[in-house]
């Protein structure tokens, strides 16, 4: 019996243990949708992400996390309430989410 390569790391087929080959960078908007990620990944996605919409010039920014439990919600502004670079934030209007999304006023950089 003769081994089979054609099921080989390396010939067009995956063994799911590869790394990615690189990273991804997303041009960066006035809303980020959170339902993609995960109660453990929101803090950090939105740190992130507000970084980015500073160094942007974004003055204010939409958070999506749904309207669901409140999970996403209670991080968001949790970590928003300390953030020293937001002026302020609350509900966005209905036609905006509501309270599935949170606008967040960000204060500039000279």
């Amino acid at each position: 019996m003769t081994k089979d390569d054609s099921r080989e790391p390396g010939n067009g087929e995956s063994d799911g243990n590869e790394a990615f080959p690189e990273e991804i960078v997303l041009p960066i908007e006035e809303r980020i949708d959170l339902h993609f990620f995960g109660p453990r990944e929101v803090r950090s996605v939105v740190e992130s992400y507000l970084e980015a919409a500073i160094e942007e010039g974004f003055t204010e920014v939409r958070l999506i996390h749904g309207r669901g439990i409140g999970v996403q919600r209670k991080i968001v502004r949790s970590l928003l309430a300390g953030h020293p670079d937001v002026i302020d934030y609350g509900d966005a209007p209905p036609d905006r989410g509501g309270w599935g999304a949170t606008v967040v006023r960000l204060r500039t950089r000279k």
